[in-house]
């Protein structure tokens, strides 16, 4: 059981599901990553031995693909399509194609990524946009999760659920499907890309995952920090993550109104360069509030007037626990409470032990520190401390209902559960700085 008379823990459990794949880009090792045609590389001798079948062979090589995968994903013959648009550079070097074959070119240049194959967590939680069928007393909300697939990629996807009054928590059943959006938009800037992204609005939010798709994000989109901002009364959902280039982190900003479009931007500034940012849900006196570490040990408070550039900052938590002596981090957005800001943080200890934190910043003035958690939250227990990254308990965002704070966790960086937190018995058992 733990420690904290106040928390709840719940027998809800997210597993990563290797059966749930999405098509995405295959480029063969040898060809150039433009896919620019050349007679030599292997992108065109697969083209030509496609454009060296008869049209009766393409039509039934083409009916035997859709039967073998159209039942695992949506418009698969319009994804067929769309990878061929995306190759045009390598087929105009060829003659002109049928419709068929280059529907067939396409599915050859795809393939088919289990996205959450062996790890399902470090989630965060925001109030859902539609509270239509919130139980009685009960709220729904939007769930993302940090999904890792072969090779180590990361992706973004998500679930949805509700709360009920009595802090029940419970996940709506996951679509079979999967799909990835279309990128709408691309701005290249100094820092880089600009992306849109969209999904189509048949598609279950379940259904929907996001992956890389710049060059600094090309290992990983990882840990989105969601919040639900309140911008002078108007209702924009950011996510902070960290973009892994396989080489380099730096910090970027997801932007969605609908969860449908997403807009994915670089962060300017020195403190870009380092992951684990965390946007408070409003501005404070007029500017934007982040909570950042700077040096991979404590944790800072920053201020902006431009929402894409973040510099400077000043220390104000430091490890001050045995099981935080390592370093110290955010654990999602801020929360607001009548007593305050309620931060989650986490902690590392001993034998690299993740647990997880809290403490309380004064509302007016978050720079003041005015009670802390001398104890973890939630630590690792002997039944749920064995998986990809032993002895971690983490959390990328927990969010307020009523009377209770919802905080998703996930375990050993391979699957994820809750826990809720009743907000008065948190306040009594905390100690002032």
């Amino acid at each position: 059981m733990s420690p904290a008379p106040f928390l709840n823990r719940q027998g809800l459990y997210l597993r990563p599901d290797p059966a749930r794949v999405v098509v995405r880009q295959f480029k063969p090792a040898t060809e150039p990553r433009d896919l620019h045609a050349t007679d030599k590389s292997r992108a065109n001798h697969i083209v030509n031995r496609v454009l060296a079948l008869d049209a009766a062979t393409v039509a039934s090589q083409l009916a035997e693909v859709l039967e073998n995968f159209q039942g695992r994903h949506r418009n698969l013959l319009q994804i067929f399509e769309a990878r061929a648009d995306e190759m045009e550079d390598a087929l105009t070097a060829h003659a002109s194609f049928t419709r068929e074959q280059r529907r067939l070119v396409g599915a050859y240049f795809l393939h088919e990524y289990s996205f959450e194959a062996a790890a399902l967590f470090n989630p965060s939680i925001v109030a859902h946009l539609d509270q239509s069928g919130a139980p009685a007393g009960g709220r729904r909300f939007i769930l993302s999760l940090r999904a890792v697939g072969e090779g180590h990629v990361s992706s973004l996807t998500f679930r949805s659920g509700c709360i009920a009054a009595d802090g029940s928590v419970s996940i709506d059943p996951t679509a079979r499907l999967a799909s990835i959006p279309k990128v709408t938009s691309r701005i290249s800037g100094p820092d880089g890309d600009e992306v849109e992204l969209i999904f189509g609005p048949d598609e279950d939010i379940s259904e929907r995952v996001i992956f890389p798709v710049t060059d600094l994000q090309s290992n990983g989109v990882e840990d989105a920090r969601f919040v639900e901002f309140d911008d002078d009364g108007d209702r924009i959902y950011y996510a902070t993550y960290t973009a892994y280039s396989g080489r380099a982190i730096r910090s970027e900003l997801l932007q969605t109104r609908d969860f449908l479009s997403f807009r994915m931007s670089p962060l300017r500034g020195d403190a870009a360069s380092n992951k684990g940012m965390a946007l408070f849900p409003r501005r404070i006196d007029g500017r934007y509030a982040m909570i950042a570490r700077q040096d991979n040990e404590n944790l800072y408070l920053l201020y902006s007037d431009d929402l894409y550039s973040w510099n400077g900052g000043v220390a104000i938590l430091k490890p001050r626990f045995p099981w935080e002596f390592v370093q110290i981090g955010n654990c999602g957005s801020p929360i607001e409470i009548d007593e305050g800001w309620l931060l989650l943080t986490h902690g590392v200890g001993p034998v690299r032990k993740y647990s997880i934190g809290a403490v309380l910043l004064d509302k007016s003035n978050p720079s003041r520190v005015i009670a802390s958690a001398r104890e973890p939250l939630i630590k690792p227990e002997p039944s749920e401390r064995e998986g990809y990254v032993p002895n971690v308990v983490y959390t990328c965002g927990a969010m307020r209902h009523e009377d209770q704070i919802i905080l998703p966790y996930a375990v050993a960086d391979t699957f994820s559960s809750f826990a809720t937190i009743r907000i008065a018995a948190l306040m009594a058992s905390m100690q002032g700085r």
